[in-house]
């Protein structure tokens, strides 16, 4: 017993250390000095069994009193070195110490829990209308189902799955690598437990088939490119009795030949004449629904943007809309007749001699231009 050192000195801790500061000391040390951080190195494995040897004693509350009272006396071999030191594995004594650290150990052991199946993702193309709209259309999704002759057992009709004798039952087999030794699902029933001796002949033994699904799914009005909708159980079917996945169908919105998206808010680009932008107009503009009639106010300039409220692309969720915006576009000729073009001068020689420019022409004189 002499050849020992204190646990607490091996830990590093103090004797009126509380059991987290002993658990926390010993996770440290482990850490460090794992056999497969430092391979072909006797003195950090013996680091690490005294380690674990000391936090054997130390994390036991009974232990803990009886070492300290009467020191390495008081075990009378209980110590971990007395039994573990050269063939007991370590991850069976302290799983949720390894489990923390390297994701395995004595607690991941067992068979398999139900685990919920995986989400599939399926791309819908619609058209700017109906997108705007809202629309209902059908789907054809390729996926997996629960095969319906044996339930997703995999047994053909009558028959059970037995258990897998390769693992006895248990769903996990043991492998040494090393100075430790781990648990690994069995690769026979692969974590299962059992075997199927007698497969089904729709599944093969499966459980799952292939089918193509048909589904009505509802497109509300107002989507964008990128919009997900959330089809819940939709999915593939889970593991070992978990839940089916999701479906999300993500939309693609097709451009439109008339409209242009500025969020909920439709664009739109209306052509006039100088005439009508000089003199003002009513004009006819498309909606989603019947045209409408505007007003283009005198004076109109190329490109003033016209507000419709209500017009546009309705909010998800929302009964509320958004407008149609009406960009104005002057037309410029790009000939005119000898009768348009005398009276576009004579048009002309009237602004000039307007005020306002007579005053512009003088102070041009003035400068000098």
């Amino acid at each position: 017993m002499a050849d020992k050192r204190d646990y607490y000195e091996v830990l590093g801790v103090g004797r009126s250390a509380s059991a987290d500061e002993i658990k926390s000391a010993y996770r440290k040390m482990a850490l460090q000095f794992h056999p497969d951080r430092n391979p072909d190195n006797p003195e950090a494995e013996d680091k690490f069994k005294e380690a674990a040897e000391a936090y054997e004693v130390l994390g036991d509350a009974g232990k803990r009193a009886q070492y300290d009272r009467f020191g390495h006396a008081g075990m009378n071999g209980q110590g971990f070195g007395d039994h573990f030191h050269s063939s007991e594995d370590v991850f069976s004594a302290f799983g949720d110490i390894f489990g923390d650290f390297f994701g395995f150990g004595a607690a991941a052991g067992g068979r398999r829990r139900p685990r919920a199946g995986a989400d599939l993702r399926y791309n819908l193309t619609v058209s700017f209308r109906d997108a705007a709209k809202g629309t209902e259309v059908d789907l054809n999704i390729p996926k997996k189902e629960v095969c319906s002759d044996c339930s997703g057992s995999g047994s053909a009709p009558g028959h059970s799955a037995e258990t897998c004798q390769h693992c006895r039952g248990q769903g996990q087999v043991t492998q040494s690598q090393g100075f430790f030794r781990i648990s690994v699902p069995c690769p026979v029933c692969r974590g299962e437990g059992q075997v199927v001796t007698h497969p089904c002949a729709k599944c093969r033994g499966q459980g799952i088939v292939q089918v193509n699904k048909s589904l009505k799914v509802r497109i509300p009005g107002g989507v964008d490119n990128g919009s997900r909708l959330r089809l819940r159980g939709e999915g593939e079917p889970g593991d070992f009795g978990g839940p089916h996945g999701d479906l999300y169908v993500v939309i693609y919105v097709e451009e439109d030949k008339i409209f242009t998206r500025r969020g909920q808010d439709l664009v739109i680009v209306a052509d006039i004449s100088i005439v009508q932008a000089i003199l003002g107009a009513k004009i006819e503009v498309p909606t989603l629904d019947e045209p409408v009639t505007l007003e283009i106010p005198k004076g109109t300039q190329s490109g003033k943007i016209l507000r419709i409220k209500g017009m546009g692309l309705p909010h998800l969720g929302s009964t509320q809309k958004g407008d149609l915006l009406v960009e104005v576009s002057v037309r410029i000729p790009t000939k005119v007749t000898k009768k348009q073009e005398e009276l576009l001068r004579e048009f002309d020689k009237l602004e000039e001699s307007r005020p306002l420019n007579k005053v512009k022409d003088f102070f041009k004189k003035a400068m000098g231009d």
